[in-house]
């Protein structure tokens, strides 16, 4: 299932969430409606955590994480650190990281298996993350892009990479992260993937600015409309009676 949402009439909520299999994290200060969305889908399967990092809302954009581990940059209060870590499930590692690219989640595109990282990052924060959250580490680019995260979104059924990505680089970034990957954009027309959605292995949230033939992609390429097709059909045709209406 993909939806569309806005935080504060921002449509890159990526930029303010982190979701993964085992938890979600959304910053502070956000409406109700942008909470009671993530919690409605979200709330019986895995814990969404209210957060801020170093007070600041864009923990999206600060941390990386998956369903083994989360990585905060190195200025995140013990407070926040200690308040992350009670709502945590017990399985998931939360480690800081004393890291000049202090943006992780701009840096680092994983899923549960695999991490493309920036090509700059230092040697011990790439075993950091091996470490922490289990995955095997690739320096890599995307579409000549260093800034992996922001360029790319990727989870363990699919990945969405940067409409200027080539085949080839495509073929070669799938060999790596072993699933199939789709060059596209989100909220109409947008190449910055990592700020406009997030996505785990069930569920994505995209921009409210996301056109119907970008979420039909996403749902493809994520798998995300498999067993329950009748009902994404039935909500692309009333959304694109609402467009041509």
């Amino acid at each position: 299932m993909a939806l569309r949402t806005q935080f504060e009439s921002n449509n890159d909520i990526g930029v303010f969430c982190k979701l993964t299999n085992a938890y979600c994290l959304v910053a502070i200060g956000g409406s109700e409606n942008f909470y009671s969305l993530f919690e409605g889908e979200l709330g019986d399967a895995i814990p969404v955590v209210h957060s801020s990092i170093n007070g600041c809302r864009i923990l999206g954009s600060l941390a990386a994480g998956n369903r083994h581990g989360l990585l905060v940059p190195n200025f995140t209060t013990d407070q926040e650190l200690q308040h992350i870590r009670n709502s945590l499930p017990d399985s998931v590692k939360i480690q800081r990281i004393e890291e000049k690219l202090s943006a992780l989640g701009n840096v680092i595109s994983c899923n549960d298996y695999v991490a493309l990282v920036h090509p700059d990052l230092d040697k011990e924060t790439e075993e950091i993350i091996a470490d922490v959250l289990k995955v095997e580490v690739f320096r890599q680019t995307v579409a000549d892009n260093v800034l992996v995260g922001t360029y790319s979104v990727i989870s363990n059924q699919g990945g969405l990479v940067h409409p200027k990505t080539s085949v080839q680089e495509q073929n070669e970034l799938s060999s790596l992260l072993q699933v199939p990957l789709v060059a596209g954009t989100v909220n109409r027309g947008s190449d910055v993937l990592g700020g406009g959605m997030v996505v785990n292995d069930w569920c994505a949230f995209c921009g409210l600015d996301t056109t119907t033939a970008e979420l039909s992609v996403i749902e493809k390429v994520f798998k995300l409309s498999e067993g329950q097709p009748a009902a994404i059909a039935t909500e692309m045709r009333d959304s694109l009676v609402d467009s041509l209406t």
